[in-house]
């Protein structure tokens, strides 16, 4: 098999994004057939289909997925090839470029700002770009091993593996569920559920099939936070894990769910080949040195 050159995998990347060959060769700045050409090319050499064409465009075959998580792994690694060899043995303060990370919303809202507060103060030439992402199906973790980002903070299994397959992933912090629910009422156990889609993993899914006071859910949303804003206007109780609470709004009160909670472990992934990268290890470092919020504990 012949090798891949970077301008193939970037017409993959461009392809697969565009989902049209028409528009991925506008965005490189070339013509239809030449992108043609090298997507022909490239399932040649890799001997497999990896986009199938049609009147809605061209999608990614399985194969084609994979391919372009590979392509852009790749490509991410040439970017920062030429940084990592030039910084080799230089000073901590050249420590510059992008830094992409995936989190979810709670993490992203509660944790990460002061870490990357410290990490930009010490290093002004690093640049993160922070993602969003529902940590539904493969979460941030798909994020990184897709490479989409370099670092993800995902909820990771108790002494499970690494939520996809081929990635590094650490602990960072525990964090136990509570009960939200309207500030003064009697009874709170007693009201409708407000439930949202990433609530019960399977860290949680054992102790909640062994609750008889949890009825089903009333309202189902999409985002913590408004559950956590439903709650706080009355509309019915939450079981949420701690980042989720913190800065709670005016009219919601929190409650422990016993000794023996449930909780969720935290932590970062990333790739084998970026963890060695500097600006990976130094967003490591801030994120394993930083004091947590009330409620969390190091893992």
């Amino acid at each position: 098999m012949t090798d891949l050159a970077p301008h193939e995998l970037r017409i993959l990347v461009a392809v697969e994004e565009e989902q049209s060959f028409t528009a991925a060769a506008a965005r490189l700045g070339t013509t239809q057939s030449a992108v043609s050409h090298a997507v022909r090319a490239c399932e040649r050499k890799l001997g497999a289909v990896l986009f199938d064409r049609g009147r809605h465009g061209a999608r990614p075959t399985d194969a084609g997925a994979r391919a372009v998580a590979y392509a852009r792994r790749i490509l991410r690694l040439l970017a920062v090839m030429g940084p990592e060899v030039r910084g080799a043995g230089a000073a901590a303060e050249e420590v510059a470029g992008p830094l992409r990370i995936a989190a979810f919303r709670s993490v992203a809202a509660h944790v990460l700002p002061p870490v990357l507060a410290r990490l930009t103060a010490r290093y002004p030439g690093l640049t993160p770009r922070v993602r969003i992402v529902r940590e539904l199906g493969r979460g941030t973790a798909g994020e990184v091993a897709d490479g989409r980002a370099d670092l993800g903070l995902a909820t990771l299994d108790a002494g499970g593996p690494p939520p996809v397959p081929g990635l590094v992933s650490v602990r960072l912090f525990e964090e136990t569920y509570a009960l939200a629910h309207p500030q003064g009422h009697p009874a709170p156990r007693g009201l409708p559920l407000v439930d949202w889609d990433e609530n019960c993993g399977s860290y949680t899914r054992d102790w909640w099939q062994r609750q008889d006071w949890i009825p089903a859910a009333t309202i189902d949303v999409e985002d913590d936070s408004v559950a956590v804003s439903l709650v706080s206007q009355g509309l019915g109780m939450a079981i949420m894990p701690r980042t989720t609470l913190l800065g709670a709004p005016a009219g919601l009160a929190v409650t422990d769910l016993g000794p023996r909670p449930p909780s969720r472990f935290v932590g970062y992934v990333t790739t084998p080949e970026l963890a060695g990268t500097a600006a990976v290890r130094a967003l490591i470092r801030e994120l394993r040195a930083a004091p947590l919020p009330d409620g969390l504990a190091k893992a």
